[in-house]
């Protein structure tokens, strides 16, 4: 019999546990089972650590946990190791990595790049110069290929040294306030604009500024100009005065990315800060501002703006418009303007007065457009009347009607939904009409489908992860035999047993496919959910009611609705009542003690039974006598409503679905240096709430943004590799020459 090793390990080793144990000398690595050293090597070769931490792992001798406790590294570090070293063995650890062939940049290109930067030229023009891609000069300049040389020109160098601190500008600032308000520092201009003689609105001119409160707000500027934000200006009435449309459109992004969620915010704001931003001595006051966005929500013209973004959105990836979302989403108004009806909100589990917005959304949880129901019949009314009818006109890359004709399982589009729209006539007369194809949840499936059906399936999610699931599909005939017809069944097998159904009339796609579409329904709720609390998608913004135009849809009869709850509460009591008379009649005589009381509950009880079934019968013939829906004229006129005003707040929603596209893709490109992804909208958000040196460079037409360092190491990587990819995009600022540069300071990540 084996005898077992004692728990022993050299003097001044650091054990790892009971038997194995490393010493550090010398800038040596020895690793000891009990006494005996069976590896050495340098404290710089990673490879060698890593195979023999790996080994060690593999044949059981210590646990990945005790190797990541010893020596700090990380858990994937480790569980990387372990996987290589059981799929490759040692030789993998040692073997030369694959280069990526023939580099463009040669020692001619190398040197001619070295020159033009000596020379003062910057990145992109060197590039350009040299005809190669910006990112193989910023990798040959960041190995060290190439030295860009760090000494800044006399004028900028003199232009930094006179910039403008927060202190020396709010002096500036609150010496205006007795004269024409507080940061008011360009009187001519103003004067001019009140007199009419300001034709073209303030002109956009920066100052050399440190420290700027919301700076890193103008890394979103690309990005809002490719999402549509300055595009179709034309389709918004006229604005006239000092602030132009354009301005008072870009305030809006800035205070929804910076998370000023309302206009009455902003007294609470630093007014000169964020004008800078703009390139304005300050942003409007809150009554201007009011006045500005009430001259750009006339004649609905931020519908029709609203409409013309989201049209563009779709025709931009026509891949994502390909699937669609469609849900609900209820504006919960607490007001007194008006009595709107009352609706079911699930987040809450209460029934609360508000407003339906049928929203539509991609894959990825982008929004489209949403419509408005202040009388609301419901899903699959706002599908039939409006959304589909748009979509049939919006959805680019749609089949030709011979490719529908010569393919008898084509669809134009797929609509996804809850159980909501359930609705076999429906999902028949979308296919036979439309060639529209639907998926939903199954909301009533039959008998309980055999475990032995499923089989496991990697699920690619349209976001790009792998998910595993078991799936079992198979044909199902639904609805009545007049408006039924066959749809696709799919069912996923979770693990405690419960199976969920989902119906599709895609038949020309697999089940998985369905899976991935239906099961990330999740991306919509999470885009109400963030929206909520960051955007304030549900707060008003005007404090106005107006009347319902083109009320043709019936309403609910409010008499209708008080009867229906009298017999429900009538009806309860009923049953109460038959409960009790019940217990007493059943209730043997040898166990009453007191016949007398006994006889007299039960001819009390029946009495009321008797009074309750009569005025049941009554509410039952007053209910048949009262129709359940009214047209809105025949509504009595202290019943009818007024629904909330709607211009404003459709032009501001725009630019917060603007904003919120625009978070989205930056975040899809920082999170490329993220290991964990759940953190990039953080990080997002903390660069465009970071503060920020503003340097404009007339001559040479550059307005140069350093972006202050963020918390940490990680997060500087991962902004840096975002202001690289705006820089290529060599983006001037709306109105002016300037193309823009971003700089992240005293950033030592390579």
């Amino acid at each position: 019999m084996p005898q077992p090793l004692l728990p022993i390990i050299p003097h001044g080793a650091t054990p790892i546990n009971e038997i194995i144990s490393v010493v550090r000398e010398e800038g040596q690595w020895t690793y000891f089972c009990g006494i005996q050293p069976v590896f050495q090597h340098s404290e710089k070769d990673r490879r060698s650590f890593k195979m023999f931490t790996a080994q060690l792992c593999v044949q059981g001798a210590c646990s990945q946990a005790q190797i990541i406790r010893t020596f700090g590294v990380s858990k994937n570090s480790v569980l990387r190791s372990v996987a290589k070293y059981r799929q490759e063995g040692i030789e993998g650890f040692y073997r030369p990595r694959k280069g990526r062939g023939a580099t463009i940049m040669i020692d001619e290109v190398t040197t001619e790049a070295q020159k033009l930067l000596e020379k003062g030229l910057s990145r992109k023009e060197t590039a350009k110069q040299l005809d190669i891609k910006y990112d193989t000069l910023r990798k040959a300049v960041e190995r060290g290929r190439v030295q860009e040389p760090v000494v800044e020109s006399r004028k900028q160098m003199d232009l930094r040294t006179c910039a403008s601190d927060k202190s020396s500008r709010s002096d500036v600032d609150a010496s205006t306030a007795l004269d024409m308000g507080i940061a008011c520092t360009r009187p001519d201009e103003r004067i001019f604009a009140a007199i009419g003689l300001l034709t073209e609105g303030a002109t956009t001119r920066f100052q050399c500024s440190r420290d700027v409160t919301y700076g890193g707000v103008l890394c979103a500027l690309p990005a809002l100009a490719e999402n549509g934000l300055f595009s179709h200006l034309d389709s918004l009435p006229v604005v006239e005065g000092y602030y132009t449309k354009m301005h008072v459109i870009l305030l809006l992004a800035y205070m929804a990315l910076c998370r000023i969620k309302t206009v009455e915010q902003l007294q609470y704001e630093t007014p000169g800060e964020l004008g800078k931003l703009m390139g304005l001595d300050r942003i409007p006051e809150v009554r201007c501002l009011r006045k500005k966005l009430s001259q750009l929500s006339r004649e609905k013209a931020p519908d029709r703006w609203a409409a013309i973004l989201s049209k563009e959105w779709m025709e931009q990836r026509p891949e994502l418009a390909g699937t669609l979302y469609v849900d609900g989403h209820v504006r919960v108004y607490c007001g007194k303007k008006t009595k709107l009806p009352r609706r079911y909100i699930a987040r809450q589990r209460l029934c609360m007065r508000g407003t339906t917005d049928y929203w539509v959304n991609d894959a990825l949880g982008q929004p489209f457009f949403s419509i408005e129901r202040p009388i609301d019949h419901g899903l699959l009314e706002v599908l039939r009347n409006d959304i589909v009818n748009r979509l049939l006109k919006d959805v680019p890359s749609q089949p030709a009607a011979e490719e529908l004709k010569s393919d008898p399982y084509l669809s134009r589009f797929v609509i996804i939904f809850d159980r909501e729209g359930y609705s076999p006539k429906f999902f028949r007369q979308m296919w036979e009409q439309h060639r529209i194809s639907c998926i939903t949840y199954h909301k009533y499936p039959k008998e309980i489908w055999p475990d032995s059906w499923f089989t496991e399936t990697e699920v690619t999610m349209p976001n790009g992860e792998v998910i595993l699931m078991k799936l079992a599909e198979m044909g199902s005939y639904i609805g009545s035999q007049k408006d039924g017809l066959w749809v696709r069944e799919v069912r996923k097998l979770t693990t405690s047993g419960h199976q969920t159904s989902l119906i599709s009339t895609v038949y020309s796609q697999l089940a998985l496919k369905d899976a991935a579409a239906l099961f990330s329904r999740w991306s919509q709720e999470n885009f109400f959910s963030y929206m909520m609390q960051h955007f304030a998608i549900d707060a008003l913004n005007e404090y106005r009611t107006e009347s319902i135009p083109g009320t043709n849809k019936p309403v609910v009869n409010p008499d209708r609705r008080i009867l229906d709850r009298k017999y429900q509460s009538v009806k309860s009591k009923l049953t109460q009542c038959q409960a009790r008379f019940g217990a007493l009649t059943l209730k043997p005589e040898s166990d009453v003690k007191d016949i007398d009381k006994w006889e007299r509950e039960k001819a009390d009880l029946h009495q009321q039974i008797e009074q309750w079934e009569n005025q049941l019968n009554v509410l039952k013939e007053q209910k048949l006598k009262t129709p359940k829906h009214l047209e809105w004229e025949d509504l009595p006129e202290e019943k009818k409503f007024e629904r909330l005003s709607p211009s404003r707040k459709r032009l501001t929603d725009t630019v917060k679905l603007i904003a919120y596209r625009v978070e989205t893709s930056l975040a899809m490109i920082a999170r490329e240096k993220l290991s964990h992804q759940g953190e990039v909208r953080s990080l997002i958000r903390d660069l465009f709430q970071s503060d920020a040196d503003i340097y404009p460079d007339e001559v040479n037409g550059i307005l140069e943004i350093r972006i202050h360092t963020l918390a940490n190491p990680r997060s500087n990587c991962a902004i840096q590799y975002l202001l690289d990819y705006l820089n290529a995009a060599e983006f001037k600022y709306p109105g002016t020459d300037l193309q823009l540069t971003y700089i992240l300071t005293n950033n030592t990540v390579n």
